[in-house]
């Protein structure tokens, strides 16, 4: 794939360099040393909080990205291209191997770019249910983070934006839950897919769980509907290019270093009379044989690495179980045996049926001579396919009540929310050499199965095991079982008669699965168990690993301030604090997490 120079990315580039961010530790020494606080971490939620603490002139702010600058990662900005793989801007991890994966190890993308992984996911703009975050105002034992209360953030993050071909939109959002005021753009699809008719005829044709509904945002997402996304005019909208935007990285209070990676945090033996140790300094470095750096933040560290950077950092700092640390070699500061586990994520499996016709995208894919025009006509004019992400569609449903009774819990936060998703695409995301296909990738994304981030070694650079652990609890392969045949019902529609080549609830079988048929009991639905579990992969929707619980709790790693237990003058702020993974996409309630953050550092600090 060949990359076009863009008048736009010029332009951008130009503006950020009067923009304090640097890579090179020198430069960031002539510019101070002093700082309130140190952000770990410059993704999702790390640049909200840069930018809200900010807001005060008196306050400031060090961000530390081990990434670099988004700034010219055209293959980032391209909304269409977030399918492909793109390792620059990747950590590049692969899984341990995953026993509910049939033994395989799989990657594991996370952005290694300022906006982390909001610079480089599908851009969905899903909020979840209602119950989502009434559980989590449960679970923690504060009411602040229930449905009704968290609303304000949504909004303080939302900047809804008309799509790239400003189409008449009536009809496929409500505007009456929407925010025009926010920071982050979110918008509708900008280029119209030969399917999108047949979406809409198919939820009118077939009601139930296909029932149309207007906005999946609303708190009761069950259903179809469009999917919004995080899109400005045809471009991402990431969080560094919103909320780490040209005009606020040019505040004189916030400085950004990049290519920087933080090996541990330090305890700050200046305060012996603490009653409980205080981890204010961060070491850090540019390269693993280069020196060690160290910064203090005068009021608090803020650790935004992420669901595997966050709890690998804590472990190197001796943060997380005692036993286990020793075992290492590392000094324990706090035994928090929750550091690293309760790993959640919603497992993705990618299904194509082929189709007549070539009014899909797959086109885009493998001809270059082809894609390179598209680029040249989402350069110069911000139209054509390039300005979307794969999806049009969203259906999220439950399971019915007689499948749910073959377990003794509902993982589901209540009744508003989804087990599993299906996500509607003109073409084969997976990029076949030839034909045409529609595609519906499903998800589990109420999932029981819980996995583990730990240390491979006490080397900071080196990359920890990573565990999802997916589909290993039953629940998940039978969610994602019945994805697939709501995904066969889908297809069954009279609308889709003449388009999809032959049957529906066979031909993305594997050849010796041909005769299996969706739906009766058996070795039909052992073969396809064995499909999921041969193809199955993961959404990169890690959560979980330094869980939010009430302040007494046994179980978790932060309290619902985002405190880290048992320490002072650190917090996370990231989705590793989510107790239980939404029943969405995490982009957006990542976002709303770091808004509530910022509001709660900044109350106590009195700013």
């Amino acid at each position: 794939m060949t990359w076009l120079n863009s008048s736009l990315f010029l332009t951008s580039l130009l503006l950020y360099c009067s923009a304090a961010i640097y890579d090179r530790v020198d430069q960031l020494r002539n510019a101070t040393t002093k700082f309130d606080f140190v952000i770990i971490g410059g993704g999702t939620a790390g640049s909200v909080l840069a930018n809200r603490l900010t807001e005060s002139a008196s306050v400031s702010v060090l961000v530390l990205e081990a990434g670099g600058s988004n700034i010219g990662a055209i293959p980032t900005q391209i909304p269409f291209f977030c399918t492909l793989s793109h390792p620059q801007y990747d950590w590049n991890y692969t899984t341990t191997p995953q026993e509910g994966l049939s033994g395989r190890e799989i990657p594991y993308t996370r952005g290694f770019i300022l906006g982390g992984s909001s610079s480089v996911n599908g851009m969905f703009y899903t909020r979840g249910s209602a119950d989502d975050y009434d559980r989590l105002a449960n679970v923690t034992g504060d009411s602040g983070w229930s449905w009704e209360n968290v609303q304000i953030y949504f909004r303080r993050n939302e900047k809804w934006t008309p799509p790239a071909d400003h189409h008449n939109t009536t009809g496929q959002y409500d505007p009456s839950i929407h925010s025009l005021n926010g920071i982050n753009s979110v918008s509708l699809a900008g280029f119209p897919q030969s399917i999108n008719k047949n979406i809409i005829r198919t939820a009118i044709e077939l009601g139930g769980i296909f029932q149309y509904n207007l906005d999946m945002n609303s708190g009761k997402p069950l259903g179809l509907g469009w999917l919004q996304t995080t899109i400005d005019g045809g471009n991402r909208s990431s969080a560094a290019t919103s909320y780490l935007g040209p005009e606020f990285t040019r505040r004189p209070n916030l400085h950004v270093l990049i290519n920087t990676r933080v090996t541990r945090i330090l305890q700050d033996r200046s305060s012996p009379g603490d009653r409980l140790p205080r981890l204010n300094v961060v070491e850090f470095a540019q390269n693993s044989d280069g020196p060690r750096y160290q910064v203090t933040a005068s009021r608090e560290v803020l650790l935004s690495a992420g669901a595997i950077g966050t709890p690998q950092i804590l472990l190197n700092s001796g943060i997380g179980n005692s036993s286990y640390l020793s075992s290492l070699g590392i000094s324990p500061i706090v035994n928090l045996p929750s550091v690293g586990q309760n790993f959640t994520d919603h497992p993705r499996l990618v299904n194509n049926w082929p189709v007549s016709g070539n009014r899909t995208f797959d086109d885009i894919y493998r001809d270059s001579n082809l894609s390179t025009f598209l680029q040249n006509v989402w350069s110069q004019n911000g139209k054509g396919p390039l300005v979307d992400t794969f999806v049009s569609h969203l259906l999220f449903a439950r399971l019915n009540a007689s499948t749910l009774g073959q377990f003794g819990e509902d993982p589901a936060a209540g009744v508003r929310s989804a087990h599993y998703e299906l996500g509607f695409s003109n073409g084969d995301i997976s990029v076949a050499p030839t034909g045409h296909f529609i595609g519906i990738t499903t998800r589990v994304v109420s999932p029981l199965s819980r996995g583990t981030v730990l240390l491979k070694s006490t080397n900071p650079f080196a990359a920890p095991l990573i565990s999802p652990n997916l589909l290993s609890n039953e629940f998940d392969l039978l969610a994602m079982r019945e994805a697939l045949k709501t995904s066969v019902k889908f297809l069954a529609a009279p609308v889709w008669k003449e388009y999809v080549l032959g049957n529906p609830d066979t031909v993305f079988l594997q050849p010796e699965m041909i005769a299996a048929k969706l739906g009766l009991k058996g070795p039909q639905d052992e073969q396809l168990d064995a499909y999921i579990r041969n193809n199955t992969g993961t959404s990169a929707h890690a959560v979980g690993t330094a869980a939010m619980t009430g302040q007494n709790s046994s179980f978790g790693v932060v309290n619902s301030d985002f405190k880290v237990k048992g320490v002072e003058g650190l917090r996370v702020v990231d989705a590793s604090i989510f107790p239980f993974i939404p029943s969405a996409h995490t982009q957006a309630p990542v976002y709303v997490i770091a808004e509530r953050a910022a509001d709660m550092i900044k109350s106590f600090w009195r700013d």
